[in-house]
């Protein structure tokens, strides 16, 4: 799979829809359409850090960074995430509550539900580009959404959320030009920002098991197990850890009885074809550390 693409295209798309979005929020007095200005424009500034964060996790390994830099996705998601949802949500939360206290009356609706419709249609361009990538990658959404890459799931959320609040921005400019009830528009942003916010909430809280040390799938575990276990040399394995150092970056740890009376080259052979057969089978395992025990 190729994130730089679907990472590139976000930046593009959300850089258009920021200036446009943010002309006719402007001109229309629109708070909803504000709302979608700032939700654009952090997520402009979480792909970019998305991008930040591949560009170091692809720096190789050094004495200070044994294991290399794949965290670095881990981390710079965990910060995309509390810009475009957290901070954008604050906003346009608080933009929607001044909306309701104190409405302005709104000019140029007809263009404003324009560029929400818009919006939408990006949107699921966007989505679109991210399903094409999986397809070519030979993945589906569930393996996306059950993966690792915090990141390009970060800019998946993005999109379902900018429509499901375009939709709800679309609504509401439609009361207000049928009714005159200003203050709707500041409902619509509200409802906007309490959905990028709990959003944000759910993102943040499963990046913060991957930035402490998150050991691989307990499915995927026991397959490897399995694997080892088929070594005719191996007895018992006594100790098996793990940990993802990056979405396409996992260390494993061994600790293996191998059957009595082996030399030491047969020892070294042993692990040799244990360490081989688990990398054939999941490249994931970049780092894998075997002690035999006796």
């Amino acid at each position: 799979m190729r994130p730089q693409v679907i990472i590139v295209a976000t930046l593009l798309l959300n850089a258009t829809l920021f200036a446009v979005n943010l002309v006719v929020a402007i001109a229309s007095g629109s708070r909803a359409v504000l709302a979608q200005a700032i939700f654009t424009l952090t997520d402009l500034v979480g792909s970019g850090l998305l991008l930040w964060g591949l560009h170091l996790s692809r720096r190789p390994a050094s004495h200070e960074y044994p294991f290399g830099r794949g965290k670095e996705r881990f981390f710079w998601a965990f910060v995309s995430i509390v810009v475009t949802f957290t901070v954008a949500g604050v906003l346009a939360l608080t933009e929607g509550i001044d909306q309701i206290v104190a409405p302005e009356r709104l000019r140029h609706i007809a263009e404003a539900l324009l560029v929400v419709g818009a919006t939408i249609v990006v949107s699921i361009a966007s989505i679109w580009v991210t399903l094409r990538e999986l397809r070519i990658s030979r993945l589906t959404l569930l393996n996306l959404l059950e993966s690792a890459n915090q990141g390009l799931k970060s800019i998946f959320y993005q999109d379902l959320v900018s429509i499901v609040a375009s939709v709800v921005a679309f609504g509401g400019l439609l009361v207000v030009f049928h009714t005159g009830l200003a203050f709707v528009d500041g409902v619509s942003a509200s409802i906007e920002g309490v959905l990028l916010v709990a959003m944000g909430f759910v993102l943040t809280r499963e990046s913060r098991e991957y930035l402490i040390g998150r050991a691989l799938d307990p499915g995927d575990a026991r397959a490897m197990l399995a694997i080892i276990e088929r070594n005719a040399s191996v007895a018992k394995v006594r100790s098996f850890q793990s940990m993802l150092l990056g979405p396409e970056d996992a260390l494993l740890a061994l600790k293996i009885n191998f059957q009595d009376g082996m030399t030491t080259d047969q020892l070294e052979a042993a692990i040799d074809q244990v360490t081989a057969a688990l990398r054939q089978a999941y490249p994931v395992l970049r780092h894998i550390l075997i002690e035999p025990e006796s």
